[in-house]
């Protein structure tokens, strides 16, 4: 429990550190009642109950530390032994007898039983609740583990062509990084608008801007906007005219459209002053993923 208690610690996880320590020395603090947090710490260990009191339902926590609990069904064993025995007692009829009465011992050892099975239970429980703490927070550091390398080798291979195709793009990459590590809320809005500019730079590159391409969908023609502004369009065009396979152009295409508009609307909330698009890091996060795995879809057509 103390080796839990450590590892909540580390990773920032108070509840459960609160938990662990308790279930290690014990919930109670002397006063008739547990502080709230303790309680809460109780409940997340699987100790507290529900019990009827005067029609009412009431909770309790069981607050005894572990070592209590092992040590008390130790006890509790013994005591069984030794009250296999039964009692001795005077005879009412012949004062000068003694008879058997197994009647308390069979009392004690039913009270003595009890003890131990509530005791095992919470034993049992509180093994339950360290093992899937410590296997929950493996898997997911190990999962965690294996995303970080599967985007530190997308961002390894995007940085190395972007430097390639669009030198000016890597103070770009660099300037996201920075805003990322940043805790102010205006930072993250400016990581996310480096990723309009880096998409910006990459549409001009691969797809600099033309006259408007006139395609026929649907048996009716339709005027594609290819202008300076229109870096999304001109990327989708970029597709349409390398991508080999239809399925990967669709995909890329709506992730395109998907992505530009988002930056976008976050680009015109930035202008009219407010960065309220962007209430997060996570959700930055997000954005800066999406911005890379377009770019290597993107950047895979011009290198292969």
């Amino acid at each position: 429990m103390l080796k839990a208690s450590r590892l909540a610690r580390l990773l920032s996880d108070d509840d459960y550190r609160l938990a662990f320590e308790c279930e290690a020395s014990g919930y109670s603090t002397g006063a008739k009642l547990l502080p709230p947090d303790r309680f809460e710490a109780a409940r997340l260990a699987g100790r507290v109950v529900v019990e009827t009191e005067e029609g009412k339902e009431v909770e309790k926590a069981y607050t005894d530390a572990i070592s209590t609990l092992e040590e008390r069904i130790v006890t509790s064993r013994l005591a069984i032994e030794a009250a296999r025995d039964p009692d001795v007692a005077i005879s009412s009829s012949n004062p000068s007898q003694y008879v058997w009465s197994p009647a308390g011992n069979t009392k004690e050892r039913t009270s003595l039983r009890n003890v131990i099975r509530t005791d095992s239970a919470l034993v049992a429980r509180s093994r339950g609740f360290v093992h899937g703490y410590v296997s929950r927070k493996y898997q997911e550091l190990r999962f965690s583990g294996i995303a970080d390398d599967i985007f530190s080798r997308l961002r390894t291979s995007v940085d190395d062509a972007i430097g390639d195709a669009v030198p000016k793009s890597v103070e770009k990459f660099a300037s996201i990084y920075e805003n990322l590590a940043s805790d102010n809320p205006e930072d993250w809005a400016n990581a996310v608008h480096s990723c309009r500019r880096i998409l910006q730079d990459l549409a001009d590159v691969l797809f600099p801007p033309q006259a408007d391409r006139v395609v026929e969908i649907n048996g009716k023609t339709k005027s594609i906007k290819l202008g300076v502004d229109n870096y999304i369009n001109r990327l989708v065009a970029f597709v349409e005219d390398n991508a080999a396979s239809e399925r990967f152009e669709a995909i890329v295409g709506s992730n395109l459209s998907f992505l530009g508009d988002r930056l976008d609307a976050a680009f015109e909330a930035a202008q009219k002053g407010s960065h309220a698009q962007i209430a997060t890091r996570s959700e930055a996060d997000r954005y800066v993923v999406y911005t890379y795995m377009l770019v290597a879809d993107l950047l895979s057509l011009v290198t292969h």
